[in-house]
């Protein structure tokens, strides 16, 4: 996989410039002046700095994951893609301008170049199209990204990439159906890398679809992470070569190191 950008040494503060609604999802777009560009696939660890935790007793959350969803050339700004769907990330939801995140990144390894001759083929579910994002960014022109939502309200997150080719499981928008259906129709013709993040059902089906048209893939894995860096042993995933961090090995990985996606 590619070379890893390093992280700045302990949290730091990055103030929130603006905060997008795109259906069901936030994109926070943050300040950082001081950390390093990261590569596509990259990840931070991502708190508040005020109310970081829920209840009477206010018990602190651990800080969340998250991949970055672009880094645009020329500023300084990192952005990220939120869904609600608990108190940490319902938190997040709610930053506004002027509020401050507390991160810890660029962490883990990020996605590397096609091998010459072949198209990179970018397949997302969810808030998981947040890697392809600034890949997509990086790479330039590519073939039509793949897009799969649960319905019509977080489609709108296909926005966010250019001339995606969207499937819902609803078929409220595009395809009627799971976004593998798009892509076993790409796979059909030779030459592609496959590049993938979303739920781990979907990352499966992709890796399985992958070894039978022989066609390479990088995917995102997505797991529960406690540190960031290896400390804490949470994000422990089997791989064909024995156990790994994915904080640290991941959280990108060929898709052919896996004898399956496990689910959480």
């Amino acid at each position: 996989m590619s070379d890893r950008v390093l992280a700045p040494f302990g949290r730091r503060a990055a103030r929130v410039i603006a905060r997008e609604q795109h259906g069901a999802y936030v994109v926070l777009r943050c300040a950082d002046p001081v950390g390093p560009r990261p590569r596509a696939g990259q990840f931070y660890m991502l708190a508040t700095a005020t109310r970081w935790g829920g209840g009477e007793a206010e018990r602190p959350f651990l800080p969340r994951a998250f991949s970055v969803l672009r880094a645009p050339v020329g500023t300084r700004e990192l952005h990220f893609l939120i869904e609600d769907v608990g108190p940490g990330t319902k938190r997040l939801a709610e930053a506004r301008p002027d509020d401050a995140l507390m991160i810890v990144g660029p962490l883990g390894n990020g996605f590397s170049a096609p091998d010459p001759g072949r198209a990179p083929l970018l397949v997302g579910g969810g808030v998981g199209i947040a890697p392809l994002a600034i890949w997509q960014d990086e790479i330039g022109c590519t073939p039509q990204p793949l897009l799969g939502f649960r319905d019509r309200e977080r489609a709108q997150g296909a926005t966010l990439l250019r001339d995606p080719n969207v499937a819902t499981d609803d078929g409220s928008v595009g395809h009627h159906g799971f976004v593998t259906d798009l892509l076993r129709a790409e796979l059909h013709e030779a030459g592609h890398t496959v590049y993938a993040c979303g739920p781990p059902p979907m990352l499966e089906a992709v890796r399985m679809l992958c070894a039978e048209y022989e066609t390479p893939a990088q995917l995102a894995l997505e797991s529960g992470m406690a540190c960031g860096f290896g400390a804490c042993f949470g994000c422990v995933v089997a791989t064909r070569d024995g156990y790994i961090r994915l904080c640290t090995d991941g959280p990108v990985l060929a898709a052919d190191r896996l004898e399956a996606v496990a689910a959480h």
